[in-house]
Protein backbone atom coordinates (compact mmCIF):
# COMPACT_ATOMS: atom_id res chain seq x y z
CA UNK A 1 0.00 0.00 0.00
CA UNK A 2 1.25 3.69 -0.77
CA UNK A 3 -0.19 6.85 -0.77
CA UNK A 4 0.74 8.97 -3.86
CA UNK A 5 -1.08 12.58 -3.56
CA UNK A 6 -4.92 12.59 -2.19
CA UNK A 7 -4.55 8.52 -3.43
CA UNK A 8 -4.13 5.62 -1.98
CA UNK A 9 -3.29 2.79 -3.83
CA UNK A 10 -3.26 -0.75 -2.50
CA UNK A 11 -2.51 -3.74 -4.85
CA UNK A 12 -3.54 -2.15 -7.61
CA UNK A 13 -7.21 -0.32 -6.07
CA UNK A 14 -6.63 2.88 -5.91
CA UNK A 15 -9.00 5.20 -3.21
CA UNK A 16 -9.26 8.78 -2.90
CA UNK A 17 -8.14 9.46 0.71
CA UNK A 18 -7.44 6.67 3.08
CA UNK A 19 -8.51 3.04 2.48
CA UNK A 20 -11.27 2.52 4.54
CA UNK A 21 -11.81 -0.79 6.95
CA UNK A 22 -14.98 -2.07 7.93
CA UNK A 23 -18.14 0.19 7.83
CA UNK A 24 -16.10 3.48 7.58
CA UNK A 25 -16.94 5.89 4.65
CA UNK A 26 -14.74 5.82 1.54
CA UNK A 27 -14.10 6.28 -1.65
CA UNK A 28 -13.01 3.67 -4.72
CA UNK A 29 -12.11 4.52 -8.67
CA UNK A 30 -12.67 1.28 -10.30
CA UNK A 31 -12.80 1.14 -14.22
CA UNK A 32 -16.76 0.53 -13.93
CA UNK A 33 -16.75 4.34 -12.46
CA UNK A 34 -16.80 6.22 -8.70
CA UNK A 35 -17.46 3.51 -5.99
CA UNK A 36 -19.20 4.93 -2.89
CA UNK A 37 -17.99 2.61 0.23
CA UNK A 38 -19.25 2.72 3.90
CA UNK A 39 -22.07 1.87 6.21
CA UNK A 40 -24.99 3.40 3.98
CA UNK A 41 -22.88 4.99 1.60
CA UNK A 42 -22.48 2.07 -0.83
CA UNK A 43 -23.23 3.40 -4.82
CA UNK A 44 -21.04 3.58 -8.23
CA UNK A 45 -21.04 6.55 -10.42
CA UNK A 46 -20.76 5.09 -14.09
CA UNK A 47 -17.99 6.98 -15.69
CA UNK A 48 -20.11 7.57 -18.68
CA UNK A 49 -22.50 9.31 -16.45
CA UNK A 50 -19.52 11.53 -14.56
CA UNK A 51 -18.99 15.08 -16.15
CA UNK A 52 -16.77 16.26 -12.98
CA UNK A 53 -14.79 14.93 -10.09
CA UNK A 54 -13.66 17.22 -7.45
CA UNK A 55 -12.28 17.29 -3.79
CA UNK A 56 -12.71 19.83 -0.89
CA UNK A 57 -11.91 19.97 2.73
CA UNK A 58 -7.79 18.47 1.65
CA UNK A 59 -6.10 19.33 4.89
CA UNK A 60 -2.62 21.19 3.65
CA UNK A 61 0.58 20.40 5.78
CA UNK A 62 2.01 23.18 7.30
CA UNK A 63 4.20 23.49 10.74
CA UNK A 64 1.31 24.33 12.98
CA UNK A 65 -0.92 20.55 11.60
CA UNK A 66 3.08 18.73 11.81
CA UNK A 67 3.50 20.84 15.38
CA UNK A 68 -0.38 19.10 15.91
CA UNK A 69 0.67 16.02 15.23
CA UNK A 70 3.26 15.26 17.41
CA UNK A 71 1.47 16.85 20.54
CA UNK A 72 -1.11 14.52 19.35
CA UNK A 73 0.83 11.82 18.99
CA UNK A 74 2.66 12.65 22.88
CA UNK A 75 -0.64 12.71 24.34
CA UNK A 76 -2.33 9.72 22.83
CA UNK A 77 0.86 7.53 24.11
CA UNK A 78 0.25 9.46 27.10
CA UNK A 79 -3.03 8.39 27.38
CA UNK A 80 -2.82 5.09 26.46
CA UNK A 81 -0.48 4.29 29.29
CA UNK A 82 -2.85 5.99 31.46
CA UNK A 83 -6.03 4.31 30.44
CA UNK A 84 -7.06 1.26 28.92
CA UNK A 85 -8.99 2.87 26.44
CA UNK A 86 -8.06 3.80 23.20
CA UNK A 87 -9.99 7.00 22.89
CA UNK A 88 -8.33 8.41 19.57
CA UNK A 89 -10.22 10.24 17.40
CA UNK A 90 -10.80 9.36 13.56
CA UNK A 91 -8.93 11.35 11.10
CA UNK A 92 -10.47 14.50 9.50
CA UNK A 93 -12.57 13.80 6.60
CA UNK A 94 -12.58 15.09 2.63
CA UNK A 95 -15.62 15.24 0.68
CA UNK A 96 -15.18 13.94 -3.18
CA UNK A 97 -17.44 15.76 -5.04
CA UNK A 98 -19.07 13.60 -7.98
CA UNK A 99 -21.23 15.52 -10.75
CA UNK A 100 -23.34 13.40 -13.24
CA UNK A 101 -25.73 13.22 -15.10
CA UNK A 102 -28.37 12.72 -11.91
CA UNK A 103 -26.71 15.55 -10.07
CA UNK A 104 -23.96 16.39 -7.61
CA UNK A 105 -23.37 13.63 -4.91
CA UNK A 106 -20.52 14.20 -2.24
CA UNK A 107 -18.86 11.17 -0.52
CA UNK A 108 -16.61 11.27 2.24
CA UNK A 109 -13.69 9.88 2.30
CA UNK A 110 -10.69 9.40 5.99
CA UNK A 111 -7.42 11.71 4.83
CA UNK A 112 -4.40 9.81 4.75
CA UNK A 113 -1.88 11.93 5.71
CA UNK A 114 -1.00 12.82 9.10
CA UNK A 115 -0.24 16.32 8.94
CA UNK A 116 -1.85 16.89 5.54
CA UNK A 117 -1.01 17.25 2.13
CA UNK A 118 1.56 19.57 0.37
CA UNK A 119 0.15 22.52 -1.94
CA UNK A 120 2.12 20.60 -4.70
CA UNK A 121 0.27 17.54 -4.31
CA UNK A 122 -2.99 18.65 -3.95
CA UNK A 123 -2.79 20.64 -7.24
CA UNK A 124 -1.62 17.68 -8.79
CA UNK A 125 -4.16 15.27 -7.55
CA UNK A 126 -6.96 17.55 -8.25
CA UNK A 127 -5.71 17.91 -12.05
CA UNK A 128 -5.89 14.31 -11.98
CA UNK A 129 -8.97 13.66 -10.46
CA UNK A 130 -10.34 16.36 -13.12
CA UNK A 131 -8.45 14.14 -16.26
CA UNK A 132 -10.26 11.20 -14.88
CA UNK A 133 -13.44 13.07 -16.62
CA UNK A 134 -11.67 13.73 -19.99
CA UNK A 135 -13.67 10.23 -21.81
CA UNK A 136 -13.44 6.95 -21.34
CA UNK A 137 -9.90 5.97 -23.05
CA UNK A 138 -8.12 8.76 -20.76
CA UNK A 139 -9.92 7.47 -18.04
CA UNK A 140 -9.09 3.76 -18.60
CA UNK A 141 -5.21 4.50 -19.42
CA UNK A 142 -4.41 6.59 -16.15
CA UNK A 143 -6.52 4.35 -14.07
CA UNK A 144 -4.55 0.95 -15.62
CA UNK A 145 -1.51 2.86 -15.05
CA UNK A 146 -1.95 3.54 -11.34
CA UNK A 147 -3.15 0.46 -10.27
CA UNK A 148 0.23 -1.35 -12.38
CA UNK A 149 2.22 0.78 -10.24
CA UNK A 150 0.34 -0.13 -7.34
CA UNK A 151 0.68 -3.89 -7.61
CA UNK A 152 4.26 -3.58 -8.93
CA UNK A 153 5.34 -1.45 -5.54
CA UNK A 154 6.86 -2.87 -2.93
CA UNK A 155 7.27 -1.11 0.62
CA UNK A 156 5.34 2.12 2.01
CA UNK A 157 4.74 5.68 0.00
CA UNK A 158 7.67 6.93 -1.98
CA UNK A 159 9.08 9.92 -1.42
CA UNK A 160 7.45 13.49 -2.22
CA UNK A 161 9.59 14.26 -5.07
CA UNK A 162 8.87 10.62 -6.26
CA UNK A 163 4.90 10.97 -5.48
CA UNK A 164 5.16 14.45 -7.27
CA UNK A 165 6.73 13.12 -10.68
CA UNK A 166 3.85 10.02 -10.66
CA UNK A 167 1.66 12.28 -10.43
CA UNK A 168 2.73 14.43 -13.57
CA UNK A 169 3.23 11.15 -15.33
CA UNK A 170 -0.83 10.35 -14.52
CA UNK A 171 -1.75 13.71 -15.49
CA UNK A 172 0.22 13.57 -18.81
Amino acid sequence: MAMVGLFWIAEGDVYVGAKPAGLAPGVRLTSEGVMALGDGRSGLHLWEDVSALTVADVPEKSLKRQLGAVADLALGMTELVLTTGYGQEAPPLMTVRVQSSDGEHELAAYVAAAVGYSRTEVDLSRALLARLTDGAATMATTLAAMSEWGRAREGGSPRAAEREALLREWVG
